[in-house]
């Protein structure tokens, strides 16, 4: 018998490469729903390929165009938008498995949704547990849910981990392309444009997660990840720079022992492992070939230069909903830089400030969780507008 998929996220990379896997594997899964936020066009053409049962769009107008579009040629589909439908969709009965792949804060809710409904998440949306880590924990525990990481770093140390004693594991080694300016001196990074930001050396993403690799946030908010999804803590954590992306990341154990998971940089093999769990299928990857590589490197990260990466690493330390607002602040920076409205070294001022002027509490409810989000989202874009009006030359509207 198929299983049941719903895609949220499904117009962007992680969704295009989940529908990929899928249909080398027709026989075996079935789309029950796909969902965008905006792009109507692409989810259209998804769903003429794959007829699902619901189709969602974040965005009412684009829903209601969506709508309108599908009725003559499929009626069947069922289109529904807002938070209400992701809702619906990632804990309706005919979902087996739910990739959580929306970019953003945005993808809170629904993940949510899915694991309170006992489905089997498979966790993209790494926002997901750096906004509500001990809530979204809890719930995972509370339904018996099975969570599978797809970032992949945390699917390789969860490889790496599967079978051995967890009690036994040392280290956390990390490791991270370094992005697209892991030689360019600090100096050189201010007038760095969203284009260059963008342009990342071996991986395929969408424009938000790109800057945050350029940054190092993104590596930071894998560290927040981590602690969460491992149960462990900043400390027994190090990012590794290794531009080849060939070792995803590794495990080292008290006997001295380092179990790493390789392969090539594409999103496809850990896709493919969370969606077979705990079987192994086809994902169309090609073979790793060593001799052509021939090199594996290594080195620290720049602190000075990625100062987004010790953010992180402060905002776990100190725990609570800390971890929440420097995510809210880096999304409407990295929104703002993407707009042309703010300088790429300024990101960090942005969250920095941000921490600043918002203290962290007890992450005890949901509620606490949203509020101190939207908080943090309305001082993020005060500190951006006084960056505008004190230092007119650095920034331009867009």
């Amino acid at each position: 018998m198929s299983l049941g998929v719903t895609i949220l996220g499904a117009t962007g990379t992680i969704g295009v490469n989940t529908l990929n896997v899928i249909q080398q594997h027709r026989s075996r899964y079935r789309i029950i729903a796909l969902t965008a936020n905006t792009s109507v066009d692409k989810l259209y053409e998804q769903c003429l390929e794959w007829s699902p049962r619901y189709a969602v769009m974040m965005d009412a107008d684009a829903a209601e165009q969506l709508r309108q579009r599908l009725l003559p040629i499929n009626p069947d589909i069922e289109v529904l938008s807002g938070v209400e439908g992701l809702k619906q969709v990632a804990s309706a009965d005919a979902t087996d498995i739910v990739m959580a792949a929306i970019v953003g804060g945005a993808g809170l809710l629904p993940t949510l949704a899915a694991a309170e409904a006992g489905k089997q998440v498979l966790l993209a949306n790494k926002e997901s547990l750096v906004m509500s880590g001990q809530v979204f924990m809890d719930a995972v525990k509370r339904h018996n849910t099975r969570l599978l990481p797809i970032d992949s770093e945390h699917n390789a140390i969860f490889q790496c981990l599967h079978g051995q004693d967890k009690v036994a594991a040392r280290k956390i080694l990390l490791t991270a392309s370094g992005g697209p300016f892991r030689e360019h001196a600090a100096e050189d990074l201010h007038d760095v444009t969203p284009e260059q930001a963008c342009a990342h050396p071996n991986w395929v993403m969408g424009r938000k997660i790109s800057v945050d690799s350029a940054t190092m946030m993104n590596k930071g908010l894998e560290v927040i990840e981590a602690c969460w999804l491992f149960e462990t803590t900043p400390d027994h954590i190090e990012v590794l720079i290794h531009p080849q992306s060939v070792i995803h990341s590794l495990v080292e154990y008290i006997d001295g022992s380092v179990l790493a998971q390789l392969g090539n940089p594409d999103m496809r093999t850990p896709i493919a492992y969370g969606l077979a769990w705990p079987e192994r299928i086809d994902a169309g990857v090609q073979s790793l070939d060593l001799k052509t590589i021939a090199q594996l490197s290594f080195s620290q990260p720049d602190i000075a230069r990625f100062p987004c990466l010790r953010l992180a690493y402060e905002a776990m330390l100190a725990g609570g909903t800390t971890t929440t607002i420097l995510n809210a602040a880096n999304e409407i920076a990295v929104a703002a830089f993407l707009q042309t409205r703010l300088k790429f070294t300024d990101i960090a001022k942005v969250i920095e400030t941000t921490l600043a002027n918002l203290s962290g509490r007890a992450a005890s409810s949901l509620e606490i969780i949203l509020e101190d989000d939207a908080k943090a989202r309305d001082l993020a874009q005060e500190a951006i507008l006084r960056l505008y009006s004190s230092s007119s030359p650095l920034l331009r509207t867009a």
